[in-house]
């Protein structure tokens, strides 16, 4: 692997990358570079052989027979051309060629291949921003190709080709920037992944999330915490929100330094934003409660009222008042009943509340994101619908409920589950059952009986058929969220659809109204949502449960981590005025 030295100062010594200010000529990438700073590579003979192998494929003479082909937009020609004609000359175009080609390396991870379809190219003068882009890519992932002469060359010409971007006055984008951090990092330089970050944002363009991970990591990575805490604090200024891989990576450099007010942050952060965690997130939990600084920290004679007050204040299941508590903690895996008390301790977990105002904000966003994706018309319907047949106490994806241990769709189990549903209804009023215009009226719908049962239904006011061509999925959660009722799905929920809804809010929601459901020979199993809140929570006698993402409480119990110490009877409590 190639190292800090020189090369990457040789490259960044100058001055950086370009910033496109109005319509002003964009400067280059980098001062004070030119053609010349780029000498013939000599490569390995290894590297020899893969770059010059099939010559009867060369690129450039694929690419210049197309050029006969080829009409320039701008010409009178390609005005009486047809749209699939026009797509077909661009396609076989010496650039369409270009982009297909390095497309292709960029799927099979061939960075040998594009190198040189690149140098190849530089000599017929066009490469677009997204070729570059694809490039950079190609170089700043070439790690995981294995071969230590393909990565040397992958970053070595990376920096190359980014620098000559700049030449070129190609505009660099997120993506430019991003993989440049990542060559800068496979070079061992977070320092220099920071600055392009920086520089990315004082150029106009966002950082993305992405962006941040070179630096954030390489800082962890070299045991940094007062870098890598400034790369956060830089997330947070430009309003990028840190993930579970970011916070992990933070928490466990925190207790590598032994910074305890920051893992005390760091699992607040966890319990806002993740909420579940992963197994490798769970080990580094495990770790700082184990470790000695764990055991020497915390407030033996702690303010119950001020304990109190925070818990009061957050909404429950967390004080924010910092450790509580001394001495040797007791970490162990475990359970929680159907009830939320933990079979290890005996604390019993609260169900945190949510606020009426974020529901409605909630549901605000999903109509706007749904008439963005549906036809307005349509969903405005189904809202109109809905204001004069609702409100109901519980909406069925009938699709999911349907298919359910079935290959074909089976009416009598959704019919079982609508049932039960009824039973157990304050109001013994039918739930409202959302299906796809094409189930009621083709398929099983047609059976006699399910059409008598389609039929009761509608006359009841508890079934609506979504229009042809939409996405059903809108309408149930809509219908739910609207009308802050049980939704009856086993769908989890994770599809594109639902990472549109964010991590803030909407996992809380499910939690709450989200039942699952089982099917056994006596009928429909529902599980409904839990009494207590899947979150990290923090009690205030100090004692901490993280839950997992192994076990889903259906099938597997939900694995949950306790750590809890020895309580003192010497506190001195203090009563809320």
């Amino acid at each position: 692997m190639l190292t800090r030295a020189g090369g990457l100062s040789f490259f960044f010594s100058k001055t950086p990358i370009l910033c496109h200010v109005g319509h002003t000529r964009l400067r280059p990438l980098l001062h004070g570079c030119s053609h010349h700073h780029f000498k013939p590579t000599t490569y390995s003979p290894y590297i020899k052989d893969r770059i010059f192998m099939n010559k009867s494929a060369h690129f450039s003479n694929l690419a210049l027979s197309a050029t006969n082909k080829y009409i320039p937009e701008s010409s009178a020609a390609a005005k009486t051309m047809s749209n699939k004609a026009r797509k077909k000359a661009s396609r076989e175009s010496p650039e369409g060629v270009l982009r297909f080609k390095l497309d292709m390396c960029s799927k099979r991870g061939d960075v040998v291949e594009a190198l040189r379809l690149y140098d190849e190219a530089r000599s017929l003068g066009f490469l677009s921003q997204h070729n570059y882009n694809v490039l950079l890519y190609l170089c700043s992932c070439s790690g995981s190709n294995g071969d230590e002469n393909v990565v040397n060359l992958a970053l070595k010409r990376g920096f190359e080709i980014f620098k000559q971007m700049g030449v070129d006055g190609i505009e660099p984008n997120e993506a430019t920037f991003t993989s440049a951090a990542r060559l800068a990092c496979a070079m061992e330089d977070p320092e220099m992944a920071f600055s392009l970050v920086k520089q990315m944002k004082s150029c106009g363009i966002p950082p993305k999330l992405r962006s941040y991970g070179p630096p954030l990591f390489g800082f962890c990575k070299k045991g940094d915490a007062n870098r890598a805490y400034e790369v956060d604090a830089h997330m947070v200024e430009s309003g990028v929100v840190a993930e579970e891989p970011e916070l992990c990576a933070l928490l466990g450099l925190s207790v590598e330094s032994r910074w305890v007010d920051q893992v005390y942050q760091m699992m607040h952060r966890l319990r806002a934003s993740v909420r579940q965690v992963s197994e490798s997130t769970a080990e580094v939990v495990e770790r700082w409660f184990n470790s000695e600084d764990a055991a020497g920290v915390g407030e033996e004679n702690w303010d119950v009222g001020k304990v109190r007050e925070g818990v009061v204040k957050g909404g429950g299941g967390w004080h924010g008042q910092g450790w509580l508590g001394k001495g040797k903690w007791k970490v162990v895996r475990t359970e929680m009943d159907e009830a939320g008390v933990c079979q290890s301790c005996g604390e019993k977990l609260v169900g945190i509340d949510i606020d009426p105002r974020e529901t409605e904000n909630f549901a605000s966003s999903l109509t706007k994101l749904a008439c963005q994706r549906e036809v307005k018309a349509d969903f405005v319907q189904f809202q109109e619908w809905l204001q004069r047949h609702g409100p109901f106490d519980a909406v069925v994806d009938g699709a999911n409920v349907s298919l359910i241990n079935q290959k074909s769709f089976n009416f009598f189990e959704l019919n079982s589950v609508v049932n039960r549903l009824r039973q157990i209804s304050p109001s013994k009023q039918l739930p409202l059952v959302i299906l796809h215009r094409s189930r009621v009226t083709g398929g099983p719908a047609q059976n006699p009986n399910n059409e008598k049962l389609i039929q009761s239904w509608k006359k009841s006011g508890a079934l609506y058929a979504t229009p042809a061509g939409s996405n059903d999925d809108w309408y149930w959660l809509y219908a739910a969220v609207n009308g802050n009722c049980l939704l009856v799905t086993n769908d989890e929920m994770r599809d594109h659809l639902f990472q549109l809804l964010g991590t803030s809010f909407f996992p809380r929601w499910k939690e709450k109204h989200q039942v699952r459901l089982t099917m056994t020979r006596r009928g429909p199993v529902l599980h409904m949502p839990p009494p207590y809140s899947i979150v990290i929570q923090e009690s205030e006698q100090g004692s901490w449960h993280v839950p997992t993402v192994i076990g889903d409480d259906l099938e597997t119990p939900r694995q949950w981590l306790c750590a809890t110490r020895t309580r003192k009877n010497h506190r001195h409590p203090q009563h809320l005025e």
